[in-house]
This record gives structure tokens, C-alpha cells and sequence, in this order.
């Protein structure tokens, strides 16, 4: 696997922190592994709590790794962007239906921020970090990159959306037509993600490109963004019983997640 390494002033001040400060990323990126592997082995409220809390390690997992690889005003603009729009079309969504379609929320995922759990922001900016640098490894260019990162980011939906609905964290009112196998979410959703992935990531990807320590590298978001690839189709096709979920974000998903890998595997950029 290749590494790219950043070597121009200041790097070290910049990321700061030694080595069990560099370990944390790592450590935080171990808990969410485990927390979701450990998932499908509960029920009912310790479900929802397993929820909850795999999404906030998965995003410290995101912020730390971002904060030491690539700064504090790179880590802040990324979560500014990233939450700020989440949190933004989630409420707009909840209250007007756009541009999702019409759903609402249960109130067993936490605190609520205007109607949308807080954890629900900090989704999509823990996964948009990851996605969006499996896009900039495999691509460049001020329109592919953002494409690529919005289907990163957007195909995980089709895995999430079902799952969360099953567990009756939100419900959906909308009519009309649904994906093949994905009844129970309409397709103007999985539209939506993509639109507002594709413009959460054109703008995310005006933050620099920095090439990151040696000693670092991306493994913690190449670690997650896997992960998150390969465990939900195994989920789906193995425990949820879920066929058409797991072939439609198998597919999907796979078209970011199986190069990427390859990249990874064969150290090619």
C-alpha cells in the first residue's frame, strides 16, 4: 500500500501530538468495529443505545483523524460544512418533506436538535470524511471527485435508510415508487442523498488537498469506509435477511468501495 507523505513546513506542528495522541483515531475507529459488530447480538433499548453511541465513536473516529492528519481549521471547515448541511436538509425535510420525501423521527436516538436527532448531523459528517477521500484518492478534478465522493457518500443511504427504518428510528409517509427489493423507502430519498451529497462534496472538496504523515496515513477512514461497505452487505444478506438491500448497496457502493480497495491493495493512486 502506498503512502502519501506531506513534507512541506510546519507539518509537524500542524498535526501535533505523539504517539498515543496518533493511536487515538485508531483506537476510536477499534470501539466502532467492535460496537457494530456487536449490533445484530442485541435488541430493543440497548439497540437504540448501540445506535447512538456507534455513530458518535465512528465520528470522533472521523474528527480525530481529520484534526491530527490535517489541522484544526481543515477539521473545522470539514465539520462545518458536512453537519451543517446534514443537519440543515434534515430539518427542512422533517417539516416541509423536501427534498427527502415526507418522513419523521422517533425520539429514541437522543437529544433532539428542531426535531432531528442530534446524532443524525454527526452521521453524515462521519461518513462524508471517508468518502470524500476515497474520491479524492481515486480521482481528481473539480467536478469527478465531488461525483465520486456523492456516491460514496449517497449508496451508504441505501444500506442505512432500511436498517434504521426496520429498528423504527424514523417513518415514512410518502407515497410512490420505491427500488426493487427496498419497499419500505421511496426512491425520491436515494435521489435526494445524492443531490445533496453532490453538493456537500463539491464544497468539501475545495478544502486542500495535504498529503498526510507517513507514520498516520488515511487507514483510519480507508479502515471505516470498508468496513461500513463489506459489514453491511454481510448484515443484510446474512442476518437482516435483506436481499435486496444488500444487492442494490453491494452494487452501488461497490463502485466507490471496490476500487478504492484495490487501490489500496496495489498501492496505486
Amino acid at each position: 500500500m502506498s503512502v502519501r507523505v506531506y513534507s512541506g513546513p510546519h507539518a509537524d506542528r500542524r498535526r501535533g501530538g505523539g504517539g498515543a495522541l496518533r493511536a487515538l483515531p485508531w483506537i476510536l475507529a477499534a470501539l466502532t468495529v467492535l460496537a457494530q459488530i456487536a449490533w445484530p447480538l442485541t435488541s430493543d433499548g440497548t439497540r437504540d443505545v448501540l445506535t447512538a453511541v456507534t455513530v458518535v465513536l465512528f465520528f470522533l473516529a472521523s474528527a480525530s483523524h481529520a484534526l491530527l492528519s490535517r489541522g484544526f481549521f481543515w477539521a473545522l471547515g470539514w465539520f462545518v460544512v458536512s453537519a451543517g448541511i446534514g443537519l440543515g436538509v434534515e430539518v427542512l425535510g422533517t417539516r416541509t418533506g423536501l427534498p427527502f420525501g415526507s418522513y419523521e423521527y422517533a425520539d429514541r436516538l437522543g437529544p433532539m436538535i428542531l426535531g432531528v436527532p442530534a446524532v443524525i448531523p454527526l452521521a453524515w459528517a462521519m461518513m462524508s470524511y471517508p468518502a470524500l477521500l476515497a474520491a479524492r484518492r481515486l480521482t481528481t478534478g473539480p467536478l469527478l471527485t465531488p461525483i465520486v465522493g456523492a456516491v460514496a457518500l449517497a449508496s451508504w443511504d441505501l444500506f442505512l435508510d432500511p436498517q434504521m427504518v426496520g429498528e423504527g428510528h424514523w417513518t415514512w409517509a410518502q407515497e410512490g415508487p420505491r427500488l426493487p427489493g427496498i419497499d419500505a423507502i421511496p426512491a425520491q430519498n436515494f435521489v435526494a442523498w445524492l443531490l445533496v451529497s453532490l453538493v456537500m462534496m463539491l464544497i468539501l472538496d475545495r478544502l486542500p488537498r495535504r498529503r498526510t504523515d507517513g507514520a498516520e496515513g488515511d487507514g483510519v477512514p480507508a479502515l471505516l469506509f470498508l468496513w461500513t461497505y463489506f459489514s453491511s452487505v454481510l448484515l443484510n444478506a446474512a442476518f437482516e435477511h435483506r436481499t435486496g438491500v444488500a444487492i442494490w448497496g453491494g452494487v452501488a457502493m461497490g463502485l466507490v468501495a471496490l476500487p478504492y480497495a484495490w487501490s489500496l491493495w496495489t498501492g496505486r493512486d
